[in-house]
């Protein structure tokens, strides 16, 4: 079996959530995770390292989770980038996938939709 070089980075706020989501992925064997807690150090962690999956919260005290989307994807259109959000507004859905997102997930999530998320990237 191949050992994956899957780089994720989790971008949110809330440590709590951070560390949750992180949990969940080193349970999946994720071997490289990148945690920033707002947008300003969120797109410090991506021009350095390009991760290829990124878990987005909407909601950052500095920089609006979609505009930060935006600046992603106009740096690597093959990123994946999965918005999450404590509010499942249609508006927040539409807005999201219209700037680029792969998918989108309502906190709390579970840890079935994050493995579901996650598996297609583990070598």
């Amino acid at each position: 079996m191949t050992k994956s070089t899957l780089r994720v980075l989790i971008v949110d706020d809330v440590a709590a959530v951070r560390s949750y989501l992180k949990q969940i992925l080193v349970s999946l064997g994720v071997p490289d995770i990148l945690e920033a807690a707002d947008g300003t150090e969120a797109a410090s962690l991506y021009h350095r390292l390009q991760p290829q999956l990124v878990f987005l919260d909407i909601q950052l005290p500095d920089i609006n989770g979609k505009e930060l989307l935006r600046q992603f994807k106009s740096i690597n259109k093959s990123s994946h980038i999965v918005m999450v959000s404590a509010f499942s507004s249609v508006e927040n859905l539409r807005d999201s996938i219209a700037a680029g997102a792969n998918a989108f997930v309502v906190k709390p999530f579970s840890v079935k939709r994050i493995s579901y998320l996650v598996q297609p990237y583990l070598n």
